[in-house]
């Protein structure tokens, strides 16, 4: 249970995965699930990640890997595999981006969110949002994560990494002072262990301490990072959240309770993927040239299939129709666990779904689609559907 009078008052995240090097290597590899796993090289290198089993024991990211062989002797040593960590890294990214556009990642494992804004188009707040979002990765990708949610990046970031693994840590507004001040100034972004020799040597050992010196004192004293240390002290960290780049790709995805291989059941589950796609390009005023279709099988193997349209569309029906006869050539015999709809080439919706002589009833199947949407503005998004979407009866 998660309680906390600002829960549903705050937007900015941060999202870390953990441990994830090595929770990507005990996913690949099941029987390592309760081993401690150490991914590094050789005698002479370094710990690139550990397991929390192994952390246990004292190994943390870049001691050497003669002390960490010594502190756990039991545990797993697997080399580094960066591409296998970078795909499952933008799997991850992926997941975010379905929630917003204003996603800042900070390395292939974590990033910010800003999910101010976001509430009409899933059906929630940001905090319900992030919590299916670490569910999907958890479930999609095998990886846990931890959140920290708060009203600025400084404070999301701290928060994540007060509860982990599996934490979701929130730091509202009225108790961001006295949370900061009980906590060891060393936990300031930037303040490494010079600086933090430093601090400690003139009486300053927590974030507290701070609060009697004024800003130009503690310029003086430490330079410009004097004026950061001013300010964070107090919890005011004024940076947004920064995409690296704008969104190339709007998809959505889910993953089965039980895996499922009929290619009906398959089709039923796609059409509101698509819907969910549709609403995303409407609502950020974009449309999408080219459709994309993915599975995923029972093994974790990825099928994707993509196409061209004859122009951009914003239509959920449109995106539907392009998909099904992927879906239905795919999906003859494996069993799958996942199954996804995206659209990339995304352009201004000027010139989206043009009339099409070859296709006389576009027109019509738009018409359906905006009245859809009206009622469901009016009434919520369960109010009305298409009978593609209920269940199977026996």
């Amino acid at each position: 249970m998660l309680r906390h009078p600002e829960l549903h008052d705050l937007a900015i995240a941060h999202i870390d995965c953990d441990a994830f090097y090595a929770a990507v290597e005990k996913r690949e590899d099941p029987s390592l699930r309760d081993r401690p796993v150490i991914v590094g090289g050789g005698q002479r290198g370094v710990v690139s990640a550990a397991c929390y089993l192994a952390r246990i024991k004292g190994v943390h990211s870049a001691m050497p890997m003669f002390k960490a062989r010594r502190a756990c002797p039991d545990a797993v040593v697997i080399p580094p595999n960066m591409q296998k960590y970078v795909s499952v890294g933008r799997e991850v990214r992926d997941i975010l981006l379905s929630a917003s556009p204003l996603v800042e990642p900070l390395s292939i494992d974590e990033a910010f969110l800003d999910l101010s804004g976001t509430e009409r188009i899933h059906h929630g707040s940001p905090a319900k949002t992030l919590i299916h979002l670490i569910r999907r990765i958890e479930n999609e990708i095998g990886v846990t994560a931890s959140v920290g949610l708060s009203h600025n990046k400084f404070l999301a970031k701290f928060a994540s990494d007060m509860e982990k693994p599996r934490g979701f840590k929130v730091i509202g507004r009225a108790e961001t002072q006295e949370l900061l001040a009980s906590q060891p100034v060393r936990r300031i972004w930037g303040v490494g262990k010079a600086l933090h020799a430093r601090l400690q040597a003139d009486g300053i050992g927590l974030i507290g301490d701070l609060l009697s010196h004024e800003e130009t004192e503690l310029m003086k004293r430490y330079g410009s990072i004097g004026q950061r240390l001013f300010h964070l002290a107090r919890g005011h960290d004024v940076r947004t959240v920064k995409p690296s780049s704008r969104a190339k790709s709007i998809s959505n995805e889910t993953t089965f309770d039980d895996d499922v291989s009929d290619p009906d059941e398959l089709a039923r589950r796609l059409w509101p993927l698509c819907e969910k796609v549709a609403d995303r390009l409407k609502h950020q005023q974009l449309a999408g040239s080219t459709v994309a279709l993915k599975l995923k099988t029972s093994d974790f193997k990825i099928l994707t299939r993509s196409q061209t349209l004859p122009a951009p569309t914003q239509l959920a029906e449109t995106i539907y129709q392009a998909l099904l006869p992927m879906l239905r050539k795919v999906a003859a015999g494996p069993q799958f666990r996942l199954i996804g709809a995206g659209v990339s080439g995304l352009t201004p919706p000027t010139g989206a779904d043009p009339m099409n002589l070859a296709d006389p009833d576009l027109e019509q199947r738009r018409k359906v689609e905006i009245a859809i949407d009206q009622v469901r503005e009016k009434l919520g998004p369960g109010a009305i559907g298409k009978g593609r979407s209920w269940p199977r009866t026996p």
